[in-house]
């Protein structure tokens, strides 16, 4: 298994650097890879993606880096110049911590607009770290939007029909490039909104062996999503996360992975680090609070294969089979510098 930080080393290499500069040394590695990241802004943005990218973060399984992944993928594409948007749906409220943002019971929050009548709009929340990333909270409210739902008519639908409103409602050189949902450990109806409302499916696995076991159900039900609610929702991209590579069941695990799922997972592998559990405690991500760590570099490295993936992505069609005309596809908007919002007003409808 590569080293996470042999990209970056190899990279490092091809700059114009001092003679004698020494990339071994784990003293100089670790500099370099905070200077990196602390100075994101002065380096080659991430490519933006061909359409809005409504990724899904899912996994029934818990513990295996949903909430860790979904944030600091976020945190690095905002650093490096995509507009991103991080909507939390598990009623724990883990990934708003990690952001900073205020997530106690009465804060406007992603409930009430699956529940209630807000829209988006009202409950999104700056975080503090970047200015290009937004977060909607997740409150303990949200553990009870199951059963409120379940009389409610198209309830697999509310969150999808929320951020749509959302996206139009905006302009677009204010459309973020990219909305990561990050779902419960479960396989209940606040998932299956966030699998409805997504057009992929990110999923991460803890290279041990337990990870893989549920991972047959998780995909059985995506095919399911996709043949009665949601036609175009796939998994594009698996992360494997928590890799020790002392162990020779991680290298298994990473292998058995690659051979089934090919080119769908990413080079990029998060390993086991201290400073990615440490993190949330001071309501950071990793890039944050310690920009140096390796699992900080692991992390940017996974952000810019999912960036140069999306750049290659085409804008799906304003209407695709199965969808509703009064609920076009995400990811037939425009955002800044593409092509004019083919959303029409109320009037011109």
């Amino acid at each position: 298994m590569t080293d996470p930080g042999e990209r970056l080393r190899s990279s490092l290499a091809d700059q114009a650097s001092p003679p004698g500069t020494d990339f071994d040394s784990p003293i100089a590695m670790e500099a370099l890879r905070a200077t990196r990241v602390l100075h994101a802004a002065d380096q080659d943005p991430f490519p933006l993606p061909g359409r809005i990218r409504v990724i899904t973060v899912a996994n029934q399984k818990g513990g295996v880096g949903k909430t860790t992944s979904t944030v600091n993928l976020a945190v690095a594409l905002a650093l490096y110049g995509l507009r991103t948007l991080v909507i939390d749906l598990d009623p724990q409220g883990n990934a708003s911590t990690a952001l900073g943002v205020e997530h106690t019971v009465g804060t406007p929050s992603v409930y009430d607009a699956l529940v209630g009548d807000a829209t988006l709009g009202e409950v999104v929340h700056p975080t503090t770290a970047s200015p290009h990333l937004l977060c909607v909270p997740a409150t303990i409210d949200l553990a009870g939007a199951e059963i409120e739902l379940v009389s409610v008519v198209a309830r697999e639908h509310r969150l999808r029909r929320a951020i749509e409103a959302y996206l139009v409602s905006l302009p677009t050189e204010r459309r973020p490039h990219y909305v990561l949902i990050d779902c419960p450990p479960s396989l209940g109806l606040l998932t299956l909104n966030a699998l409805v409302a997504g057009d992929e499916v990110l999923i991460p696995i803890q290279c041990e062996y337990y990870a893989l076991e549920g991972l047959g159900q998780l995909l059985n039900n995506i095919d399911l999503v996709r043949q009665h609610l949601n036609p175009g929702i796939a998994v594009r991209t698996i992360l494997l996360t928590m890799y020790d590579g002392r162990t020779k069941l991680a290298d298994q695990v990473a292998d058995e992975v690659r051979n089934h799922f090919g080119d769908l997972v990413l080079r990029a592998v998060i390993p086991r680090n201290v400073r990615v559990s440490e993190a949330p405690g001071y309501g950071q991500s990793v890039l944050t609070y310690d920009p140096g760590s390796r699992g900080s570099t692991s992390y940017v490295e996974a952000a810019r294969e999912l960036a140069e993936r999306g750049a290659h992505l085409r804008p799906l069609p304003a209407e695709r089979p199965g969808s509703s005309p009064a609920a076009p596809p995400v990811a037939a908007l425009a955002f800044g510098g593409a092509a004019p919002d083919p959303f029409p007003t109320e009037e011109q409808r």
